[in-house]
């Protein structure tokens, strides 16, 4: 009896690993600031540790609970969306964006086509099954490319590297999704012969993608006019509290998903224009910050648990052929598309190479796959999960070791000294916020 008494709960076991979870969110960016390890893997690598433990009977398998697989992923997400809008610095234009344009309307369109192929031929995956897995994987992701993202407002860390890849990130999850509905579309009609390209252009395209815009903008105006604009005693910005960031994403979200159109792209245009409503208000860290303290606390969570996936047999069903792929994927497909998409652009080699090589596969990935599976009825999804998660793990591993150090190289050539005393260090889930 005494003995048992000794043992703790579930509950308070839990308690005590958030805790030293959070104290790892604050503590590990500064230990890895200069090392070649990323925090995400040191996560999954917790993670993978913490469930080989006998004493761990859950399964954090996706397959298992793919509605929460899908929830979960989607929050880290949008919180992470609206992190990148807000560190944005540089106004929503053409010509000062035409990097993104490019990465946008060159490189993903082909990388998508190029995975459709790869997964369709090379894999033996059916078309609706292979044009999925290339939706997934085409666009980069806005969690885990934080460490090549730009840093917070009014740093100034804003090469055009840095920010290709924010900015990048921030719109290719919502351009994205016509073409996961366009797979769930497919797998839905073959063999019936009805037609779907006009509902999917017009709804699924046109709509979902024009009323993402335009309500992610009013939103965010009228956020911006109730935290800047308003007479000055009712102004939210006089709370100081950064969470009305985190406010403005899940009403941002929630409002465009009611009406049925893209809630991932209107967060990020719901972040850019609340930005620009007042740029270089002090307030506009403060939400920053709040922001990227929920995204890095949710990201290691979710990379706990994705450490737990792959020592749980996640990776069980890959083939040789798939191992094959996931390769030709992150060091043929992404770095091709990306140099083919800059092409004619102004910009060093260096520049264009680190810019496409960095098209980091992670959380949107595995929330369109669960997306894509819990909408559509396909065959082989153990597969599928296993092959998405191999370019994820492969991603995390291959861009996490090599990003400080090629940053760094970067940053030394751009004339700029990353050891500089008060220097900002790489932004995001590296080095500290500020």
């Amino acid at each position: 009896m005494l003995q048992s008494e000794w043992l703790p709960d579930s509950y308070i076991l839990i308690l005590t690993g958030f805790g030293v979870l959070i104290a790892l969110v604050a503590w590990l960016p500064l230990a890895l600031k200069r090392l070649p390890l990323s925090l995400p893997i040191v996560c999954i690598g917790i993670g993978a540790a913490l469930f080989s433990l006998p004493q761990v009977t859950l399964i954090p398998l996706p397959m298992t609970y793919p509605e929460i697989t899908e929830r979960f992923t989607e929050f880290v997400v949008i919180i992470a969306l609206m992190g990148a809008g807000l560190k944005l610095d540089r106004f929503l234009n053409w010509r000062s964006w035409h990097v993104t344009w490019r990465l946008l309307a060159v490189t993903m369109p082909l990388g998508i086509a190029a995975i459709t192929l790869l997964a369709g031929w090379g894999l033996g995956l059916g078309w609706a099954a292979a044009l999925l897995v290339a939706a997934c994987l085409a666009p980069t992701d806005p969690v885990l490319a934080a460490d090549v993202q730009v840093g917070p407002p009014k740093t100034g860390e804003e090469d055009e590297v840095r920010f290709g890849l924010t900015s990048e990130a921030g719109l290719n999850d919502g351009l994205a999704f016509p073409f996961v509905h366009l797979a769930i579309t497919l797998a839905a009609v073959a063999g019936t012969g009805q037609p779907w390209f006009v509902e999917w252009l017009t709804y699924r395209v046109l709509w979902e993608i024009g009323a993402g815009i335009v309500a992610g903008w009013l939103i965010g105006r009228a956020f911006g006019w109730l935290t800047f604009h308003v007479p000055t005693e009712n102004k939210l910005a006089r709370t100081g509290d950064g969470l009305i960031g985190l406010s403005a994403t899940l009403v941002s979200y929630g409002l465009t998903e009611i009406i049925h159109c893209y809630g991932f792209l209107a967060v990020f245009i719901t972040a850019l224009t609340f930005r620009r409503t007042h740029r270089d208000h002090e307030f506009q860290t403060a939400m920053h910050e709040v922001t990227e303290q929920m995204e890095r606390l949710a990201m290691m969570v979710l990379l706990l648990l994705f450490g737990g996936a792959v020592v749980s047999g996640l990776l069980a069903p890959v083939t040789w052929s798939d191992a094959v792929a996931a390769v030709v994927i992150l060091f043929v497909i992404r770095p091709l598309t990306g140099m083919i998409g800059l092409l004619g652009f102004r910009a060093s080699f260096t520049e264009k190479i680190t810019m496409a090589f960095f098209g980091i596969r992670g959380v949107g990935s595995i929330y369109y796959l669960a997306y894509g599976l819990n909408h559509a009825e396909l065959p082989d999804a153990e597969r599928l999960w296993g092959l998405i998660g191999l370019v994820v793990l492969m991603s995390v591993l291959l861009h996490g070791l090599t990003v400080t150090p090629i940053m760094r190289l970067l940053d030394r050539q751009q004339g700029r000294d990353p050891d500089a005393e008060g220097a900002t260090p790489p932004p995001g889930l590296q080095g500290p916020s500020a």
